[in-house]
């Protein structure tokens, strides 16, 4: 019998902007005899214009970067590369990142600190059209339940956590003064707050901005 030819192997794009663990993780993954890291990145842009080039079969993209955080570059890949799967490795898995992931594509969601087997096995499975979500981190997303935030309350909120005053939100989101100051009213409503700040601090906490 003529043997089978074997399987290509996985193709992987890694973004992380913390150079030591994205060389400590390609280092790793290079060892599995069926994955091959093609690229690096150290931001979302590099990532996006290097998953467009070399067509990766799963991108491992950390959450966050300096530019655009991991779910915005799932997001797009998952538009404009439908064929490259996503997956987000982090050190900051709050229960509204999950949630944000889940809903722009992502299939895999697991923290830094789990095990080079454990990460080749979810880059398998992710490639193979499953998923794979940390138990702890799922956990902790159905406890917390769903952002109460709109998506413009969070916009404007989360600016105000960057310590923008109401005039220059009003400028950077197309909105009125007025407009903007009743949104950070609301979201202090809805979080249960005392201010925008302490809004913005229970909001951040719970991955919601």
């Amino acid at each position: 019998m003529t043997p089978e030819p074997a399987a290509a192997p996985i193709r992987i794009l890694l973004a992380d902007d913390e150079h030591l663990i994205r060389g400590a993780m390609a280092a790793l993954l290079t060892m599995e005899a069926d994955l091959v890291v093609v690229a690096q990145a150290a931001t979302g842009a590099e990532a996006l214009a290097m998953a467009r080039a070399l067509r990766p079969d799963v991108a491992v993209l950390d959450l966050q970067m300096p530019d655009l955080d991991g779910v915005t570059v799932a997001k797009t890949l998952h538009d404009e590369l439908p064929t490259c799967r996503t997956m987000i490795v982090t050190s900051h898995g709050l229960p509204g990142h999950l949630k944000r992931a889940l809903t722009n594509g992502v299939r895999g969601f697991l923290p830094k600190t789990v095990s080079v087997e454990v990460l080749a096995t979810v880059v398998r499975t992710v490639h193979a059209g499953g998923r794979y979500i940390d138990p702890q981190l799922a956990a902790e997303a159905i406890s917390a339940g769903d952002s109460p935030l709109t998506p413009r309350e969070a916009k404007v909120l989360e600016l105000a956590a960057e310590g923008a005053p109401v005039e220059e939100i009003a400028s950077r989101v197309a909105l009125t003064p007025g407009t903007v100051r009743n949104y950070l009213s609301s979201a202090v409503g809805k979080v249960g707050a005392a201010n925008r700040h302490e809004a913005a601090r229970i909001a951040r906490s719970r991955g919601w901005i």
